[in-house]
Protein backbone atom coordinates (compact mmCIF):
# COMPACT_ATOMS: atom_id res chain seq x y z
CA UNK A 1 0.00 0.00 0.00
CA UNK A 2 1.04 3.26 -0.76
CA UNK A 3 1.32 6.81 1.42
CA UNK A 4 2.84 9.71 1.19
CA UNK A 5 5.49 11.57 3.11
CA UNK A 6 6.12 14.95 1.99
CA UNK A 7 6.71 15.58 -1.42
CA UNK A 8 6.85 11.78 -2.18
CA UNK A 9 5.12 8.27 -2.05
CA UNK A 10 6.03 5.53 -0.25
CA UNK A 11 6.07 2.01 -0.17
CA UNK A 12 7.23 -0.81 1.50
CA UNK A 13 8.94 2.39 4.10
CA UNK A 14 10.90 3.14 0.08
CA UNK A 15 10.50 5.62 -2.20
CA UNK A 16 8.57 4.89 -4.33
CA UNK A 17 8.70 7.11 -7.89
CA UNK A 18 5.44 7.08 -9.79
CA UNK A 19 6.53 5.50 -13.11
CA UNK A 20 3.39 5.36 -14.62
CA UNK A 21 1.87 4.28 -18.47
CA UNK A 22 -1.15 5.83 -19.34
CA UNK A 23 -4.08 2.93 -21.17
CA UNK A 24 -7.12 4.96 -20.28
CA UNK A 25 -8.91 2.09 -22.58
CA UNK A 26 -7.74 -0.98 -20.88
CA UNK A 27 -11.44 -2.30 -19.90
CA UNK A 28 -12.93 -1.67 -22.87
CA UNK A 29 -10.34 -1.99 -25.57
CA UNK A 30 -7.71 -4.70 -24.32
CA UNK A 31 -8.18 -8.85 -25.12
CA UNK A 32 -6.75 -10.66 -21.67
CA UNK A 33 -4.65 -11.71 -23.45
CA UNK A 34 -3.38 -8.82 -24.97
CA UNK A 35 -3.21 -7.51 -21.32
CA UNK A 36 -0.57 -10.30 -20.00
CA UNK A 37 1.71 -9.29 -23.07
CA UNK A 38 1.61 -5.42 -22.70
CA UNK A 39 1.72 -5.51 -19.02
CA UNK A 40 4.94 -8.18 -18.77
CA UNK A 41 6.67 -5.77 -21.63
CA UNK A 42 6.13 -2.42 -19.17
CA UNK A 43 6.91 -3.90 -15.80
CA UNK A 44 10.47 -5.35 -17.74
CA UNK A 45 10.79 -1.54 -18.95
CA UNK A 46 10.31 -0.80 -14.58
CA UNK A 47 6.96 0.96 -15.29
CA UNK A 48 4.52 0.22 -11.58
CA UNK A 49 1.64 1.91 -12.26
CA UNK A 50 -1.16 2.06 -15.23
CA UNK A 51 -3.27 4.60 -15.24
CA UNK A 52 -6.90 3.30 -16.45
CA UNK A 53 -10.27 4.55 -17.19
CA UNK A 54 -13.04 2.28 -15.28
CA UNK A 55 -15.57 3.64 -17.90
CA UNK A 56 -15.81 3.88 -21.45
CA UNK A 57 -13.36 6.42 -22.76
CA UNK A 58 -14.62 8.79 -24.66
CA UNK A 59 -12.16 9.36 -27.36
CA UNK A 60 -10.75 5.69 -27.29
CA UNK A 61 -10.10 3.69 -30.37
CA UNK A 62 -12.83 1.34 -32.09
CA UNK A 63 -12.99 -2.29 -30.92
CA UNK A 64 -14.91 -5.30 -30.87
CA UNK A 65 -14.84 -6.33 -28.28
CA UNK A 66 -18.44 -5.21 -27.12
CA UNK A 67 -18.24 -5.45 -23.57
CA UNK A 68 -19.26 -1.96 -21.94
CA UNK A 69 -19.71 -1.28 -17.56
CA UNK A 70 -24.03 -0.73 -18.70
CA UNK A 71 -26.39 -1.85 -20.48
CA UNK A 72 -26.27 0.21 -23.39
CA UNK A 73 -27.93 1.35 -25.99
CA UNK A 74 -26.25 1.94 -29.51
CA UNK A 75 -27.33 4.91 -31.34
CA UNK A 76 -26.13 6.54 -34.76
CA UNK A 77 -23.76 8.72 -33.77
CA UNK A 78 -23.01 7.44 -30.31
CA UNK A 79 -24.32 5.06 -27.46
CA UNK A 80 -26.57 6.17 -24.29
CA UNK A 81 -26.06 3.77 -20.66
CA UNK A 82 -28.71 2.76 -18.72
CA UNK A 83 -26.47 3.86 -15.64
CA UNK A 84 -28.91 1.77 -13.04
CA UNK A 85 -27.64 -1.69 -14.66
CA UNK A 86 -24.24 -2.23 -13.85
CA UNK A 87 -23.02 -5.04 -16.15
CA UNK A 88 -21.43 -7.29 -13.98
CA UNK A 89 -19.43 -9.40 -16.68
CA UNK A 90 -17.74 -5.98 -17.24
CA UNK A 91 -16.01 -5.68 -13.77
CA UNK A 92 -15.57 -9.18 -13.47
CA UNK A 93 -13.21 -8.69 -16.07
CA UNK A 94 -11.38 -5.70 -14.61
CA UNK A 95 -10.81 -7.75 -11.86
CA UNK A 96 -9.55 -10.46 -14.22
CA UNK A 97 -7.35 -7.63 -15.38
CA UNK A 98 -6.35 -6.09 -12.17
CA UNK A 99 -5.47 -9.35 -10.66
CA UNK A 100 -3.07 -9.68 -13.22
CA UNK A 101 -1.63 -6.27 -12.71
CA UNK A 102 -1.23 -7.80 -8.85
CA UNK A 103 0.99 -10.43 -9.78
CA UNK A 104 3.47 -7.82 -11.32
CA UNK A 105 3.27 -6.00 -7.99
CA UNK A 106 2.11 -2.87 -10.20
CA UNK A 107 -0.31 -0.19 -8.95
CA UNK A 108 -3.54 0.87 -10.68
CA UNK A 109 -4.24 4.02 -10.88
CA UNK A 110 -8.39 3.95 -11.65
CA UNK A 111 -10.04 7.12 -12.93
CA UNK A 112 -13.64 7.31 -11.50
CA UNK A 113 -15.79 9.53 -13.76
CA UNK A 114 -14.31 11.21 -16.66
CA UNK A 115 -15.42 14.88 -17.19
CA UNK A 116 -17.66 13.78 -20.39
CA UNK A 117 -19.97 12.06 -17.64
CA UNK A 118 -20.35 15.19 -15.79
CA UNK A 119 -22.42 18.33 -16.47
CA UNK A 120 -20.71 21.39 -17.12
CA UNK A 121 -17.17 20.24 -18.41
CA UNK A 122 -15.67 20.59 -21.32
CA UNK A 123 -15.90 17.45 -23.00
CA UNK A 124 -19.48 17.44 -21.62
CA UNK A 125 -20.16 19.27 -24.32
CA UNK A 126 -18.88 17.69 -27.25
CA UNK A 127 -19.42 14.02 -25.99
CA UNK A 128 -22.49 11.56 -28.17
CA UNK A 129 -23.15 9.93 -24.77
CA UNK A 130 -25.48 10.63 -22.43
CA UNK A 131 -24.55 12.30 -18.93
CA UNK A 132 -24.03 10.39 -15.57
CA UNK A 133 -27.02 11.19 -13.85
CA UNK A 134 -26.17 12.55 -10.10
CA UNK A 135 -29.13 9.91 -7.95
CA UNK A 136 -27.15 6.90 -10.05
CA UNK A 137 -23.01 7.77 -8.40
CA UNK A 138 -23.82 6.22 -5.47
CA UNK A 139 -24.78 2.78 -6.18
CA UNK A 140 -21.36 3.19 -9.32
CA UNK A 141 -18.99 4.15 -6.74
CA UNK A 142 -20.13 2.00 -3.91
CA UNK A 143 -19.81 -0.79 -6.35
CA UNK A 144 -16.47 -0.24 -7.80
CA UNK A 145 -14.48 1.14 -4.60
CA UNK A 146 -15.87 -1.80 -2.18
CA UNK A 147 -14.96 -4.62 -5.05
CA UNK A 148 -11.46 -2.95 -6.30
CA UNK A 149 -10.34 -2.11 -2.84
CA UNK A 150 -8.47 -4.98 -2.27
CA UNK A 151 -6.35 -4.24 -4.99
CA UNK A 152 -4.48 -0.95 -3.20
CA UNK A 153 -5.19 1.30 -6.41
CA UNK A 154 -4.86 5.02 -6.94
CA UNK A 155 -7.88 7.11 -7.17
CA UNK A 156 -7.99 9.81 -9.64
CA UNK A 157 -12.07 11.23 -8.66
CA UNK A 158 -12.38 13.27 -11.88
CA UNK A 159 -10.48 12.59 -15.86
CA UNK A 160 -9.89 15.50 -17.71
CA UNK A 161 -11.45 17.86 -15.52
CA UNK A 162 -12.83 21.27 -15.35
CA UNK A 163 -14.79 22.77 -12.58
CA UNK A 164 -16.89 25.77 -14.43
CA UNK A 165 -20.03 24.97 -12.28
CA UNK A 166 -21.46 24.38 -9.13
CA UNK A 167 -23.25 21.29 -10.30
CA UNK A 168 -19.65 19.93 -11.43
CA UNK A 169 -18.32 20.47 -8.14
CA UNK A 170 -21.20 18.21 -6.88
CA UNK A 171 -21.00 15.97 -8.78
CA UNK A 172 -17.21 15.32 -8.15
CA UNK A 173 -17.63 16.29 -4.26
CA UNK A 174 -20.57 12.98 -4.18
CA UNK A 175 -17.83 10.69 -6.07
CA UNK A 176 -14.75 12.01 -3.56
CA UNK A 177 -17.18 11.57 -0.37
CA UNK A 178 -18.37 8.04 -1.39
CA UNK A 179 -14.94 6.81 -2.52
CA UNK A 180 -13.07 8.05 0.64
CA UNK A 181 -16.09 6.74 2.90
CA UNK A 182 -15.30 3.65 1.46
CA UNK A 183 -12.02 3.02 1.02
CA UNK A 184 -10.57 5.76 3.17
CA UNK A 185 -6.67 4.80 3.08
CA UNK A 186 -6.11 4.61 -1.18
CA UNK A 187 -4.53 7.96 -2.55
CA UNK A 188 -7.04 10.41 -4.16
CA UNK A 189 -6.14 12.94 -6.55
CA UNK A 190 -8.07 14.72 -9.25
CA UNK A 191 -6.70 14.24 -12.80
CA UNK A 192 -7.18 18.06 -14.60
CA UNK A 193 -7.31 19.41 -18.08
CA UNK A 194 -4.37 20.25 -20.26
CA UNK A 195 -2.37 23.42 -18.88
CA UNK A 196 -5.22 23.84 -16.36
CA UNK A 197 -4.25 24.72 -12.40
CA UNK A 198 -7.47 25.56 -10.81
CA UNK A 199 -8.70 22.96 -8.18
CA UNK A 200 -11.46 23.79 -5.85
CA UNK A 201 -10.23 24.80 -2.33
CA UNK A 202 -12.20 21.88 -0.67
CA UNK A 203 -10.75 19.55 -3.11
CA UNK A 204 -7.13 21.00 -2.96
CA UNK A 205 -6.99 20.27 0.98
CA UNK A 206 -8.41 16.94 0.60
CA UNK A 207 -6.37 15.38 -1.88
CA UNK A 208 -2.84 13.75 -1.40
CA UNK A 209 -1.14 14.62 -4.16
CA UNK A 210 -1.66 17.29 -7.13
CA UNK A 211 -2.04 15.89 -10.74
CA UNK A 212 -1.52 18.16 -13.29
CA UNK A 213 -0.96 17.79 -17.22
CA UNK A 214 1.11 19.89 -19.32
CA UNK A 215 -0.61 18.35 -22.26
CA UNK A 216 -0.49 17.71 -26.23
CA UNK A 217 -0.31 21.99 -27.44
CA UNK A 218 2.85 22.33 -28.51
CA UNK A 219 2.25 26.32 -27.47
CA UNK A 220 2.25 24.73 -23.73
CA UNK A 221 4.63 22.55 -23.24
CA UNK A 222 6.43 25.26 -20.99
CA UNK A 223 3.61 24.22 -18.41
CA UNK A 224 5.65 21.40 -17.51
CA UNK A 225 7.45 23.23 -15.14
CA UNK A 226 5.64 26.37 -14.35
CA UNK A 227 2.89 24.65 -13.10
CA UNK A 228 4.47 22.84 -10.39
CA UNK A 229 6.93 25.98 -9.92
CA UNK A 230 3.44 27.92 -8.78
CA UNK A 231 1.71 24.99 -7.45
CA UNK A 232 5.03 24.40 -5.17
CA UNK A 233 3.88 27.59 -3.62
CA UNK A 234 0.71 26.33 -2.10
CA UNK A 235 0.47 22.66 -2.38
CA UNK A 236 3.04 20.63 0.20
CA UNK A 237 2.61 17.05 -1.36
CA UNK A 238 3.65 15.18 -3.70
CA UNK A 239 3.11 16.70 -7.20
CA UNK A 240 3.09 14.23 -11.03
CA UNK A 241 2.15 15.58 -13.94
CA UNK A 242 0.31 12.71 -14.79
CA UNK A 243 -0.03 13.62 -18.67
CA UNK A 244 2.98 15.33 -20.36
CA UNK A 245 2.80 14.90 -24.01
CA UNK A 246 2.28 11.43 -25.54
CA UNK A 247 5.05 9.94 -27.61
CA UNK A 248 3.98 10.35 -31.26
CA UNK A 249 0.65 11.71 -30.60
CA UNK A 250 -0.24 14.57 -33.06
CA UNK A 251 -0.12 18.04 -31.71
CA UNK A 252 -3.99 19.24 -30.61
CA UNK A 253 -6.49 21.58 -32.58
CA UNK A 254 -5.90 20.04 -35.31
CA UNK A 255 -2.12 21.13 -35.73
CA UNK A 256 0.00 19.58 -38.15
CA UNK A 257 2.91 17.41 -36.16
CA UNK A 258 3.64 14.68 -33.93
CA UNK A 259 5.46 14.94 -30.61
CA UNK A 260 8.32 12.41 -30.50
CA UNK A 261 10.65 11.12 -27.71
CA UNK A 262 12.87 14.35 -27.25
CA UNK A 263 9.70 16.43 -26.90
CA UNK A 264 8.65 13.85 -24.43
CA UNK A 265 11.89 13.58 -22.65
CA UNK A 266 11.90 17.52 -22.77
CA UNK A 267 8.45 18.07 -20.49
CA UNK A 268 9.37 14.75 -18.39
CA UNK A 269 12.59 16.17 -16.82
CA UNK A 270 11.08 19.49 -17.06
CA UNK A 271 8.49 18.38 -14.64
CA UNK A 272 10.71 16.24 -12.16
CA UNK A 273 13.64 18.83 -11.85
CA UNK A 274 11.10 21.79 -10.89
CA UNK A 275 8.81 20.13 -7.96
CA UNK A 276 6.62 17.27 -9.64
CA UNK A 277 9.31 15.11 -8.16
CA UNK A 278 7.27 12.61 -7.42
CA UNK A 279 7.02 10.84 -10.42
CA UNK A 280 6.08 10.93 -14.17
CA UNK A 281 3.74 9.09 -16.51
CA UNK A 282 4.20 8.16 -20.01
CA UNK A 283 1.83 7.71 -22.49
CA UNK A 284 1.98 6.39 -26.05
CA UNK A 285 0.07 7.53 -29.31
CA UNK A 286 -1.73 4.46 -29.76
CA UNK A 287 -1.44 2.47 -26.51
CA UNK A 288 -3.81 5.33 -24.27
CA UNK A 289 -6.73 4.38 -26.91
CA UNK A 290 -5.50 0.90 -27.58
CA UNK A 291 -5.68 1.13 -31.48
CA UNK A 292 -5.85 -1.28 -34.32
CA UNK A 293 -4.53 -0.39 -37.70
CA UNK A 294 -7.63 0.69 -39.43
CA UNK A 295 -9.61 1.10 -36.64
CA UNK A 296 -11.92 4.13 -36.08
CA UNK A 297 -10.28 6.49 -33.63
CA UNK A 298 -12.04 9.25 -31.46
CA UNK A 299 -14.26 11.82 -32.49
CA UNK A 300 -13.62 14.42 -35.04
CA UNK A 301 -13.86 17.36 -32.55
CA UNK A 302 -12.26 17.21 -29.47
CA UNK A 303 -8.78 18.22 -29.62
CA UNK A 304 -8.86 17.29 -32.89
CA UNK A 305 -5.57 13.72 -33.00
CA UNK A 306 -4.47 12.47 -35.85
CA UNK A 307 -4.92 9.06 -36.30
CA UNK A 308 -2.34 6.54 -33.57
CA UNK A 309 -0.08 3.95 -34.47
CA UNK A 310 -1.02 -0.01 -34.30
CA UNK A 311 -0.43 -0.58 -30.39
CA UNK A 312 1.41 -3.19 -31.22
CA UNK A 313 3.83 -0.25 -32.69
CA UNK A 314 3.04 1.85 -29.69
CA UNK A 315 4.33 -0.49 -27.42
CA UNK A 316 7.84 -0.27 -28.59
CA UNK A 317 8.34 3.75 -28.92
CA UNK A 318 11.59 4.56 -27.37
CA UNK A 319 10.09 7.43 -25.14
CA UNK A 320 9.07 4.45 -22.29
CA UNK A 321 12.68 3.43 -22.19
CA UNK A 322 13.95 6.77 -21.79
CA UNK A 323 11.63 7.84 -18.90
CA UNK A 324 12.68 4.70 -17.02
CA UNK A 325 15.76 5.58 -17.03
CA UNK A 326 14.70 9.20 -15.77
CA UNK A 327 13.46 7.14 -12.91
CA UNK A 328 16.78 5.31 -12.18
CA UNK A 329 18.52 8.47 -12.23
CA UNK A 330 15.83 10.03 -9.75
CA UNK A 331 16.06 7.35 -7.44
CA UNK A 332 20.08 6.88 -7.58
CA UNK A 333 20.52 10.30 -7.14
CA UNK A 334 17.36 12.23 -5.33
CA UNK A 335 16.44 9.01 -3.31
CA UNK A 336 15.75 11.58 -0.16
CA UNK A 337 14.16 14.44 -2.62
CA UNK A 338 15.72 17.25 -3.78
CA UNK A 339 15.52 21.35 -4.00
CA UNK A 340 14.13 22.59 -7.21
CA UNK A 341 16.52 26.09 -8.19
CA UNK A 342 15.19 29.14 -9.26
CA UNK A 343 18.69 29.88 -10.66
CA UNK A 344 18.16 30.64 -14.21
CA UNK A 345 21.04 29.73 -16.30
CA UNK A 346 22.46 30.93 -19.90
CA UNK A 347 19.27 33.07 -18.84
CA UNK A 348 17.00 30.69 -20.17
CA UNK A 349 14.55 29.69 -18.25
CA UNK A 350 13.91 25.92 -20.11
CA UNK A 351 16.95 24.73 -18.62
CA UNK A 352 15.85 23.44 -15.41
CA UNK A 353 17.94 22.48 -12.51
CA UNK A 354 17.65 20.96 -9.04
CA UNK A 355 20.66 19.95 -5.93
CA UNK A 356 20.22 18.22 -3.28
CA UNK A 357 19.78 19.44 -0.09
CA UNK A 358 23.60 20.43 1.08
CA UNK A 359 23.81 22.05 -2.45
CA UNK A 360 27.03 20.28 -3.07
CA UNK A 361 25.26 18.45 -5.92
CA UNK A 362 22.98 19.77 -9.35
CA UNK A 363 21.63 18.31 -12.29
CA UNK A 364 20.75 20.19 -14.85
CA UNK A 365 18.72 19.45 -17.86
CA UNK A 366 19.51 21.06 -21.40
CA UNK A 367 16.78 20.67 -23.79
CA UNK A 368 19.23 21.19 -26.56
CA UNK A 369 22.50 21.17 -26.03
CA UNK A 370 25.09 24.19 -25.72
CA UNK A 371 27.48 25.37 -23.69
CA UNK A 372 27.07 26.18 -20.11
CA UNK A 373 28.08 28.71 -17.87
CA UNK A 374 27.63 27.28 -13.86
CA UNK A 375 29.31 30.43 -12.19
CA UNK A 376 25.68 31.08 -10.48
CA UNK A 377 25.80 27.93 -8.71
CA UNK A 378 29.63 28.51 -7.32
CA UNK A 379 31.24 26.08 -9.41
CA UNK A 380 34.38 26.31 -11.61
CA UNK A 381 36.72 24.48 -13.33
CA UNK A 382 39.09 23.86 -9.78
CA UNK A 383 36.11 22.58 -7.35
CA UNK A 384 33.90 20.59 -9.61
CA UNK A 385 33.44 17.40 -11.33
CA UNK A 386 31.25 17.14 -14.33
CA UNK A 387 29.85 13.99 -15.68
CA UNK A 388 27.18 14.56 -19.10
CA UNK A 389 24.61 11.91 -20.37
CA UNK A 390 23.53 11.86 -23.32
CA UNK A 391 19.79 11.17 -23.12
CA UNK A 392 18.96 10.30 -26.66
CA UNK A 393 21.61 7.23 -26.33
CA UNK A 394 21.14 7.14 -22.81
CA UNK A 395 25.24 6.94 -22.30
CA UNK A 396 27.66 8.45 -19.82
CA UNK A 397 30.42 10.87 -21.00
CA UNK A 398 32.85 12.86 -19.25
CA UNK A 399 32.26 16.62 -19.20
CA UNK A 400 35.20 19.32 -20.46
CA UNK A 401 35.58 22.82 -19.13
CA UNK A 402 36.62 25.52 -22.16
CA UNK A 403 37.36 28.02 -19.35
CA UNK A 404 37.52 28.56 -15.17
CA UNK A 405 33.12 28.16 -15.18
CA UNK A 406 31.82 27.38 -18.26
CA UNK A 407 31.47 23.91 -19.32
CA UNK A 408 31.98 23.24 -22.92
CA UNK A 409 29.77 21.48 -25.73
CA UNK A 410 29.48 17.61 -25.51
CA UNK A 411 29.24 15.70 -28.46
CA UNK A 412 25.13 15.05 -28.03
CA UNK A 413 22.86 15.90 -30.32
CA UNK A 414 19.82 16.12 -28.57
CA UNK A 415 19.23 16.85 -24.90
CA UNK A 416 21.51 16.90 -22.12
CA UNK A 417 21.13 16.14 -18.56
CA UNK A 418 24.42 17.66 -16.58
CA UNK A 419 25.44 16.41 -12.81
CA UNK A 420 27.80 18.87 -11.37
CA UNK A 421 29.60 17.51 -8.17
CA UNK A 422 31.54 19.65 -5.87
CA UNK A 423 34.99 18.16 -5.24
CA UNK A 424 36.28 20.23 -2.43
CA UNK A 425 36.07 18.77 0.82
Amino acid sequence: MLFTRNHQFIKNNKTFFYLADTCWSAFTNTSEEDWQYYLSYRHQQGFNVIQINLLKQWDASGQDLNIYPFAIEKKENGYTFDYSKINVDYFDRVERMLEVMESKDMTPALVLLWSNYVPGTWAAKLAHNNLFPFQELKNYVTYVTKRFKKFHPIYFVSGDTDFPTDQTIQYYREVFHIAKSIDPDALYSFHIKGRFTEVPEEFLTQMDFFSYQSGHNIDGQSTSYLIPVSERKIFDGPIVNTEPCYDQISYSRNKYGRFTSHDVRIAAWSSVLSGANAGITYGAHGIWSWHHAGASFGIVKGEGFDVPFDWHDALRFRGASDLAFLKQYMLSNFKDGYEPSSMVLNDNSAIRLASNTQKTCYTIYLPTNTELDVSPLGFNKQNAQVTIFDLQHKTQLVGDWIDQTTIGLSNCLEDVLIKVETSEV
